[in-house]
Parts: C-alpha cells; sequence; structure tokens
C-alpha cells in the first residue's frame, strides 16, 4: 500500500467519524429546548465519503470548483473542520443558532463554499453554468489570465428526478460545455424507498446524447481482486444481477446473512465456494459493499484517469450509510444511530473516549499526516473567494420622449452604453430565454454580438437578406442567447453573478424575461440570491397592459415576489427619467459589499448591496418632461416621491406604481375639482418602501425613537382623516399596506385574476384600475352626500 493510499484512507476514516459524531453530537448529546429532531442524514453523507476524499484530497486543484450533495453537507464540514477552516464551536453547533449549517451556503457557513446546495438539483445545474461563464470570461482580453478550472458537482441519483438538470444539458451541448464533472451518488435509495432498477442504463444514453463522457464506476478494489479468482466471474454475475432492494437489505443484514444468500444461489460450485470460504464473515462483507464509490482508491484512479476537457458524468455505485451499523436499511435517508448503535461503532472506529471531536485521534503518526495535510494541493492555497474593484458607473441619462414605454426606454439605455467604451459596458454580459428581440435587447446585441468561444457567421448577413438582428457570434460577443426555459436563465444569472467571488473577475450581468414567466424560474431565482449572487433582471413586458396577448402573458403576482425575495431590489417605474436614475443606482448597488449596517435615512441595508429587478411595460406613455431636482432623484432611488404634494388639508392620496400612472394623474384631475389639495404618491419601488418601513420599526423597537422610514417622512403631514387610494398593475396587496403606516382609510386597486383579451383601455376598465374607477372610489366615501357627488362623478362606462 503506497503512502498516498494510506493518508487517503485515514483521512476517508477521519471523516466519517466526525461528520457522523457531529450529529450524534447534535440531536442525542447536546441540550435540547423542542421536542424536534435535529436531524442530519448519516447515512447519505456515509455514501459520498470515498468520493468526496479522492475528489479533495487527490484529484482537485485550487481554480476547480464543486458544489456538495445537500445531504453530504456534514462530510464537507468535517473535511473543513480537518483542514482547520472550520470551528469546533460551529461543528458543536450543528444546525444550531449560528451554527454550520443544515446544507453548504456560501453566506451562513464560515468554511470555504464554493455553491450553495440546499435546493436540490440546482446546485448540480449551475456548475455547468458556472464553467460556461468561466469560458466566456476567459475569452476576453481582461480575462485571458485566469485559470481553467472543473466545475464539479456531487449529486444524489434521486436529484436525477429534477426537470432543471435536463434542461440545463441541453443548453450545455448547444454551448459546447466542457469542464464540468457530475459525480452521481447511485446508492439506489431516496427519502421515500429504494430507486427504480435499471436507472443508470436510462442515466447513461441522456448524457453520451449530449455528448458527455459516461463513467461507470462499479466494482473497488477488493472486487476487482475477487473477480480474477476462481470463480470470480460467477461472483461478478451475481452483482450484476441483483436488485436494488436485495442488495440493500443484505448489506444491511451483514457478513453471516451475505454467506447465507451466496451460498444458496452460488454455493456447491467449487471454485465460487472456495472463493466465499476463504473469507470471514467480516471479510465477505467488505469485499460485497466494496462497490466503486466506497474505494477511495478507486475513486481517486478513476477521477485520474481523465484526459480531456468535455464533460464527464460519473456513475459510482455506493451503500447508503457505508461504513456503520445503519448501511443499507431502506428507512436510513432520515435516520440516525442511536446510542448504544453510536456506542458499538465509536469502539469499532478505535475512538477513545473524550476524543471524539479531536481531528487526528485515531492517526498514528501524527507529524506526517499533518505533513501530508498541508500539502494536499486543493488546500494550499487558502479560502479561494476573490474580489475586483468596482467598475465605475457612467452617467446614465436618456431623453424623455413625448411618449415611450420603460421597455422602449431600457433597451435605449443600454444601446447607449454599447455604443461608449466604458469599462461598465466592458463587463455588462447579457441573456435571454429567446425573447431577445422581444424584450428590447435587440440594439445592445446587435453592437456588442452575442457570445461563442468559436466564430460563427450569420448566413443571414452572409446572403444579404435584410435584417434588423445581426446575429454573429464570436470569443468577443456579449450575450449569451438561451433557450425558452426560465431556470436556465436565473442559474445563469446566478453563475455570472458570482464571476467575481469564483473567478476574481467582475460582470455586470442583465437578464430579460416576459414579466409572468419569471414564477416559472422562481426557485432558480431565490437560489441565485440565496447564494448573494449580483445581476439585474427585467421581467418586461408586464401586467395587462400587455393587453391583446392574453391572460397568459399578463403577470399579476410578480411585484409581490419581488417585494418578498430577499436578496433583490424591485422597481417598477413608469418614467423613463426614473428608470435612468434607478439603472445608474442599480449598476452601483451591484457591486457593493458592505456590512449591512443601514442607512439611517431609509434604514435599508443598501451598503451591502445585492441584485435588482426591474418590472416593465410596452405601453407608451406621455413623459413628465427633463426633471433634475434632487427629491426626484433620490425618491425614485429610496422607492417613492410627490408628484403631486398634497396641501395641508388633503382629505385625498392617489398613490400609483408603474404602468397605471396616467390613470392615477387623471383621476387626480378630476378628483381635484371638488376636494381639496389631494396629492399624488409617485411609488417606483414598493419593495424598497416596505423594506425601510419595517426595518424602521424594529429600530424603534431597539429603543431608537427617532428611527423613521422614508414612506414615514413623505406621509408625516397628511391629517389623520386623509383616504389613500392605491392602484398598480398587479396584485393590490403590493400598495394597500401603504395604509398602515401611518393608520390611513386605503381603497386598493389592482389586479386579482387572471388576464384577458381587448385594448388597454378594456382591461383597465374591466379590472377596475382606470381613472373613472379611481375617482368612482373616492366617491363612495361621501356617503348620505349622493346629490352632491352626483354632479362631478365620472359615469362608468357600459
Amino acid at each position: 500500500m503506497s503512502q498516498l493510499t494510506t493518508h487517503l484512507k485515514t483521512v476517508e476514516q477521519r471523516l466519517l467519524w466526525l461528520s457522523h459524531w457531529m450529529i450524534h453530537n447534535a440531536n442525542h448529546i447536546r441540550p435540547k429546548t423542542e421536542g424536534i429532531k435535529v436531524g442530519g442524514h448519516q447515512a447519505s453523507s456515509a455514501s459520498m465519503v470515498s468520493i468526496m476524499t479522492a475528489l479533495y484530497f487527490s484529484v482537485l486543484r485550487p481554480e476547480d470548483r464543486v458544489a456538495v450533495k445537500p445531504h453530504a453537507s456534514p462530510i464537507f464540514h468535517a473535511m473543513q473542520y480537518l483542514m482547520g477552516n472550520m470551528t469546533r464551536e460551529k461543528m458543536e453547533n450543528f444546525r444550531g443558532f449560528g451554527g454550520v449549517q443544515s446544507y453548504p451556503s456560501r453566506t451562513k457557513d464560515i468554511d470555504d463554499v464554493d455553491f450553495s446546495t440546499g435546493s436540490v438539483g440546482l446546485g448540480v445545474a449551475i456548475t455547468s453554468f458556472a464553467s460556461m461563464i468561466q469560458d466566456y470570461v476567459q475569452a476576453k482580453q481582461w480575462g485571458k489570465d485566469i485559470p481553467l478550472g472543473r466545475m464539479i458537482a456531487l449529486m444524489g441519483d434521486a436529484e436525477l428526478d429534477e426537470g432543471n438538470i435536463y434542461e440545463c444539458l441541453q443548453e450545455g451541448w448547444k454551448n459546447d460545455l466542457r469542464n464540468t464533472w457530475w459525480v452521481i451518488d447511485y446508492n439506489r435509495q431516496s427519502l421515500d424507498g429504494i430507486v427504480r432498477e435499471g436507472l443508470f442504463e436510462r442515466a447513461e444514453k441522456v448524457f453520451d446524447a449530449f455528448g458527455w463522457d459516461v463513467v461507470r464506476v462499479k466494482y473497488g478494489a477488493l472486487q476487482r481482486a475477487a473477480f480474477e479468482e476462481a470463480g470470480g466471474d460467477k461472483l461478478r454475475d451475481w452483482i450484476d444481477a441483483c436488485p436494488n432492494q436485495l442488495y440493500s437489505a443484505l448489506t444491511f443484514m451483514g457478513g453471516e446473512v451475505w454467506r447465507k444468500h451466496l451460498m444458496d444461489d452460488l454455493g456447491d460450485q467449487g471454485d465460487v465456494s472456495a472463493l466465499l470460504e476463504a473469507r470471514s464473515d467480516a471479510e465477505l462483507a467488505a469485499l460485497m459493499e466494496n462497490l466503486g464509490g466506497n474505494c477511495v482508491d478507486t475513486m481517486a484512479e478513476t477521477f485520474a484517469s481523465i484526459d480531456h476537457d468535455r464533460p464527464v458524468c460519473f456513475l459510482a455505485y455506493t451503500i447508503k450509510g457505508w461504513g456503520t451499523p445503519i448501511a443499507g436499511h431502506k428507512d436510513n435517508h432520515g435516520g440516525l444511530m442511536n446510542k448504544a448503535q453510536m456506542d458499538e461503532w465509536q469502539v469499532h472506529m478505535g475512538v477513545a473516549a473524550g476524543e471524539e471531536w479531536d481531528p487526528l485521534a485515531t492517526v498514528p503518526n501524527k507529524k506526517a499526516f499533518q505533513n501530508y495535510l498541508q500539502n494536499v494541493p486543493f488546500f494550499s492555497a487558502g479560502p479561494r473567494r476573490y474580489s475586483e474593484a468596482p467598475l465605475p458607473v457612467p452617467k446614465i441619462e436618456i431623453a424623455s420622449d413625448r411618449e415611450i414605454s420603460t421597455q422602449m426606454g431600457f433597451g435605449k439605455i443600454l444601446d447607449a452604453l454599447s455604443k461608449g467604451d466604458s469599462p461598465l459596458a466592458e463587463r455588462i454580459v447579457t441573456t435571454s430565454p429567446d425573447v431577445t428581440g422581444t424584450t428590447n435587447l435587440g440594439p445592445w446585441v446587435n453592437r456588442r454580438k452575442l457570445f461563442a468561444r468559436k466564430e460563427q457567421s450569420d448566413t443571414f448577413k452572409d446572403h444579404k437578406i435584410p435584417s434588423t438582428a445581426k446575429w454573429e457570434f464570436t470569443p468577443e460577443g456579449q450575450h449569451i442567447e438561451l433557450g425558452i426555459a426560465e431556470m436556465n436563465l436565473m442559474l445563469l444569472l446566478g453563475a455570472a453573478g458570482l464571476s467575481q467571488s469564483l473567478f476574481g473577475k467582475r460582470l455586470i450581468p442583465i437578464g430579460t424575461v416576459y414579466d409572468p414567466f419569471v414564477s416559472r424560474g422562481l426557485d432558480a431565482l431565490n437560489y441565485a440570491c440565496y447564494q448573494d449572487a449580483r445581476f439585474m433582471l427585467v421581467g418586461t413586458p408586464s401586467g395587462v397592459t400587455l393587453a391583446p396577448e392574453g391572460g397568459a402573458h399578463q403577470s399579476i403576482a410578480s411585484p409581490l415576489i419581488g417585494m418578498s425575495q430577499d436578496g433583490l431590489a424591485a422597481f417598477e417605474p413608469a418614467f423613463v427619467d426614473e428608470l435612468s436614475v434607478i439603472m445608474e443606482w442599480a449598476f452601483d448597488y451591484m457591486q457593493r459589499d458592505g456590512e449591512g449596517d443601514p442607512d439611517e435615512r431609509t434604514w435599508l441595508r443598501d451598503e451591502t448591496g445585492g441584485s435588482v429587478y426591474l418590472r416593465l411595460t410596452t405601453n407608451p406613455i406621455e413623459q413628465p418632461g427633463q426633471r433634475v431636482d434632487d427629491d426626484f432623484r433620490q425618491g425614485a432611488i429610496d422607492g417613492a416621491y410627490w408628484l403631486r404634494k398634497p396641501g395641508p388639508n388633503c382629505s385625498i392620496v392617489i398613490a400609483y406604481q408603474g404602468a397605471v400612472a396616467p390613470e392615477a394623474i387623471a383621476a387626480a384631475g378630476m378628483i381635484a375639482e371638488h376636494r381639496r389639495d389631494v396629492g399624488v404618491l409617485a411609488v417606483t419601488s414598493a419593495d424598497r418602501l416596505n423594506a425601510g418601513w419595517t426595518a424602521a420599526q424594529r429600530e424603534r423597537a431597539r429603543g431608537n425613537d427617532k428611527a423613521n422610514s422614508h414612506i414615514e417622512t413623505l406621509m408625516n403631514g397628511l391629517p389623520n382623516s386623509c383616504t389613500l387610494v392605491t392602484v398598480i398593475d398587479g396584485h393590490p396587496a403590493t400598495l394597500s399596506w401603504l395604509g398602515s403606516v401611518a393608520g390611513h382609510k386605503t381603497i386598493p386597486h389592482g389586479v386579482e385574476h387572471f388576464g384577458q383579451t381587448g385594448t388597454i383601455a378594456d382591461l383597465y376598465r374591466h379590472f377596475r384600475i382606470d381613472r373613472h374607477a379611481l375617482a368612482e372610489s373616492v366617491n363612495e366615501l361621501t356617503v348620505g352626500h349622493k346629490s352632491h357627488s352626483a354632479a362631478w362623478r365620472p359615469l362608468m362606462p357600459s
């Protein structure tokens, strides 16, 4: 046995013990205040320990990045603890407040997590997009110095049920994916039972169809040696034919049962009988459980044998719970060793009482082993979180045409940036799921071109066929075109938004999508924000304002998504000058990395920065003309400003967000004929208003009576008798909370049901978000004065 093999086996056993002890401590030793199981997936960790040992301690280099299977997080944290990158205090507080997280987290764990993997399947798919982004960065003059690493996902076989995995396979094939490894922990057990027979055959065909190299790792070194003995071929045939459930059950029951079953099936054949009889029960169990994925030598050799950059899928056969008393049991996914089992296993593992947390407890030659650990290539560079200085943001100004939509304004802003040579424009990468042209990215793409690692000519251009889309693919291109899968869009934005941290080169990712289909990528959007990836998501066109398209293309809940999604500042400007101010601010906000201290003017944690969501529309509306006052500019960023300031005797305030601005303004004019001092509040971000308001309330609860949010400051002078009328082309709950700020009666208008086809006027009337409906709702306040109100009340169209 070589010294490397000895060290790898020592690491494997240390990780197996430390991970399981951490889980056991949390469930059976640490004091509890609740009668809830802490959990921790001991069996799912054990099946991965040999794979992870071989990968991290013999194959990986610092430039490689790994997404660890969520349920194998205890192995990962034990590895970091062994290497000195994790504290014992955190380990002892596994799944406790402030302790080691249940699943690897870039933002909540202190160790060197490459990708958060709490959402099953997404941690797998993002590695392929991270590889595409790595190629994108290296293709640029400013990124040629980055070393190419392998983007690796360690995944459970049950994750193959996740649809986003297959969506990303197709995108990878279209984009010439390389330097991507997926290692499948094929333990054939999932949360509810045993994985169906023959899954690996289907998986191999799928990966092969998309150009992946499929490497099946079925037999460990002990098994391969046994197959060379007389009768070994018969043993191998029996293993190959054994159903998953039977193999798992025999593993759980142990060597004596293995022997009886094998002798019943294969005995009295001379050579096979001799092969079995030459081994004790313990040795026979070790042989039968020595599948490829549970053999650290086999996995190290297999990984080292890959000599190309094509994507590779390793199908590693394993035993769930390998090396523990619960190995193979069909209920072991969430099961835990009890105290008696752990006591017995501790003796088996050779860990003395009182040395349970000692990283080197069972290591015979500690000095030699520590020298080995200090020279493991992957860990030699220390933490691998990179940074780059923020890019200066150029002044963004756009002429306010008499009528223009915010979607068109967005296109004009990007087109203006594309004409310049600012460092920011150089780092912008746009992407879209087959809606590039219809979301107004066309002018940007025509100037900045599409990305491909190899030049691809535009056939229409070559044949002189007129077209507004000049689709030239080049390594210098700054647009990545995706197929029509919103999950892929969000995953690519997540990968691009981590480029600075992963590769040391900052990108400014911008992704466009039809606003109603933000929901289709919501899991991946949440996942990207959880990792603190930085990007701009543009949802357009939005709302029932996209009238003729009908209900399937009209968004309702997306403003609420923007408000509720952590790490995402959501805006819905009505006018293009607002959009210009917001985008200039957003490009800076996306690059911030402060400590999170709140701004005492708004109580927003703006220094931390984050991603940005813009909800835009296709409806051209009349613009207000050039506005340069500070209240407008700062208000657009903070979330609201007074378009029409209320007077001291104000009885009505109309608050609007987005494309319904003309209806709100017109309704205010109608109401003002009979009501004094009517105010109009232009809301650009209900999200930021609400976040500041709740943050200020928390600060006051801590004893700071002077804490006031932006919306509280704006509404400070309104009389108690004032009524708020809110309106949005979206769910009315987006703005209806405004009445709670100072206790004002509120009448919300919005869209609560699936959209309809028709003209904008038709739909605005139908959903009561038009000017007449707004004025009508105010009229209804005047109970008992119908004769008076009839003189001015606008008639609702029939």
